[in-house]
């Protein structure tokens, strides 16, 4: 599990809301406690074997053109999405240029929806 996590995290940047589908599996490699395979943790697993085979392209970006940030969060995580418009085949197409996300911290999770947004923002810039 380790070195599936390890591929994973190498490809981050490729794969929306990773951190978010993690988190139950780093749990597994923890040695202090013995863990098993739970319902919660296989579709975890079989999330992320999804967005490897069908991740969407991501684009080379534009330093001349403006970009767009799409930001979200959750119970679990935070996740920022950045974009941009570009004209592909002659026609404008807003893609992707990376994903970034991560678990949040036990003082976070105190936060109220309007501070975990705030803070998806910022940590997305």
């Amino acid at each position: 599990m380790k070195s599936f996590l390890g591929f994973a995290n190498y490809y981050r940047q490729h794969l929306e809301d990773l951190a978010i589908h993690v988190r139950s599996l780093y749990r597994i490699c923890d040695q202090q406690t013995v863990s098993e395979m739970t319902q919660e943790r296989i579709q975890a697993y079989e999330k992320i074997r999804y967005a490897f085979t069908n991740s969407s392209l991501l684009l080379m970006a534009d330093q001349k053109l403006p970009f767009k940030m799409y930001i979200d969060e959750c119970g679990e995580g935070i996740s920022a999405a950045l974009h941009q418009v570009q004209i592909v085949n002659d026609k404008p197409y807003e893609g992707r240029i990376c994903f970034n996300s991560r678990q949040i911290k036990p003082t976070e999770a105190r936060y109220g929806a309007s501070q975990m947004e705030f803070l998806s923002l910022v940590w997305g810039l």
